[in-house]
């Protein structure tokens, strides 16, 4: 039996679970002057162009780094492509916002304001003058202001790349470490981690920064204890040999620069010094004249081993490099023995193929063919024991670059020479295959 007074309540509670329902499923209309014409979104930093209409800065620079001249709503020949904040519409946008906070909307930041070519025009003649009359406490400060413009926005990275601030910050580095780096070494420090991201810095500031001075500089810092200034330099340095690798020959003059080098992978930072060392390294082993030697070098260090260890588990870039400097030191004969000394390279080798990437896996083809070569075979071999044909054969049928096919159809000719020593084969079906097909 229900009482009336208990059906009356639950009718009631019904209703307001209805009324409730309604309105959790009504979604807050956003005024139509706040949204902006081209992504219809709640605008953050209105803009106001030369046709007297107001846009989301970020929209309508896209709109204009596209190409197009004319308002996207009047569709008039801009006469100039000046942005005019439109504060009242913001501070409107900010009010509304607030209001509506119970709804889940939060307040936008006040937007910085951009920075101007002619603001960084400015600050570039200020640092060349600080860095002539050798005024460090000066430089600092400027330098400062242009990382601090950089952290605020793109767009202000944008300006500051496009208006020559590379040129004049490399052109200040070498100056200060021409005179003297142990007494320059925090504005020298400043200066580099500005760098690291303003690449490329054109052929006058790569020519300042690849300096002899500018350069031991650099390897000054990758020998030093300050972590932050070992990050920077070998960041600067592996930009700078991507885009010259002439610059690798004034690197090797350095004494103790492949030590230094090997001690940063060997106590690794962090993975993004540990790429930027790898990538040096590359460059300098495959230099004609004494890439050979410096390879050899290397190989008495261990880097082999740190490599190995490195494979073990390493995200896909990471992996990538390693075995880029792995193939390379493995095209030198001592390089291929000390690889075949370790027990984890075969399987670690082959384990890569179709695991990483295509680019790993043109490595591991290209490592396992030189190591496939000696006379012996017992590599050959035991990258048989370890599935390296059904894993190349795969790599053949699913589809494969130009050069990594045709390695990958040499080492498979290869195998097929020692297949008759391979204990863990039962059956030559699969080399039947091969040689039908290849």
């Amino acid at each position: 039996m229900v009482f009336p007074w208990r059906r009356r309540k639950a009718g009631r509670l019904s209703a307001k679970k209805e009324d409730f329902e309604i309105n959790s499923d009504m979604e807050l209309a956003i005024p139509t002057h706040f949204r902006c014409p081209i992504s219809l979104d709640l605008m953050k930093d209105p803009v106001t162009l030369s046709t007297g209409i107001t846009y989301d800065r970020e929209s309508i620079e896209r709109w204009i780094e596209a190409g197009n001249q004319t308002c996207p709503v009047t569709n008039q020949v801009l006469r100039t492509f000046d942005q005019i904040p439109n504060h009242s519409i913001r501070k409107m946008i900010q009010g509304w916002c607030v209001e509506n906070r119970s709804n889940g909307i939060e307040r936008i930041p006040t937007p910085r304001i951009p920075v101007t070519p002619y603001e960084v025009s400015e600050i570039c003649t200020r640092i060349m003058e600080a860095t002539q009359r050798g005024d460090e406490r000066r430089c600092r400060e400027l330098v400062g202001k242009i990382k601090a413009w950089a952290k605020d926005s793109e767009r202000n990275k944008t300006c500051i790349l496009d208006n020559g601030a590379g040129r004049v910050l490399a052109t200040s580095f070498d100056h200060f470490a021409s005179v003297s780096m142990e007494k320059h070494a925090c504005l020298l420090g400043e200066i580099l981690s500005a760098l690291t991201w303003m690449f490329p810095l054109g052929e006058e500031g790569q020519c300042k920064l690849g300096s002899t001075s500018s350069l031991r500089c650099m390897a000054w810092f990758l020998k030093g204890e300050d972590l932050s200034a070992k990050k920077t330099a070998a960041l600067a340095l592996r930009e700078l040999l991507s885009l010259d690798n002439q610059q690798v020959n004034g690197l090797m003059k350095i004494e103790g620069i492949s030590e230094d080098l090997f001690k940063i992978v060997e106590d690794p930072i962090c993975p993004m010094v540990t790429k930027a060392s790898l990538v040096i390294i590359y460059h300098m082993i495959t230099q004609q004249e004494t890439g050979s030697k410096l390879a050899l070098g290397f190989v008495e260090m261990g880097l082999v081993s740190l490599i190995l260890e490195i494979l073990v588990e390493s995200e896909k870039s990471l992996c990538e490099k390693a075995l880029a400097v792995l193939d390379r030191i493995c095209s030198h004969d001592e390089g291929r023995k000390e690889a075949r000394r370790h027990a984890l390279t075969m399987p670690v080798l082959v384990k890569k193929i179709l695991r990483v990437s295509a680019l790993a896996t043109e490595f591991s083809i290209s490592i396992l063919l030189k190591m496939g070569k000696d006379e012996d075979g017992s590599a050959v071999v035991e990258a048989l024991q370890v599935g390296a044909f059904q894993k190349v054969l795969v790599v053949l049928q699913v589809g494969c670059g130009e050069m990594t096919k045709v390695k990958a159809t040499e080492l498979l000719k290869l195998m097929n020479r020692y297949k008759d020593r391979l204990d863990c084969f039962g059956s030559s079906m699969d080399f039947k295959y091969l040689k039908r097909t290849y």
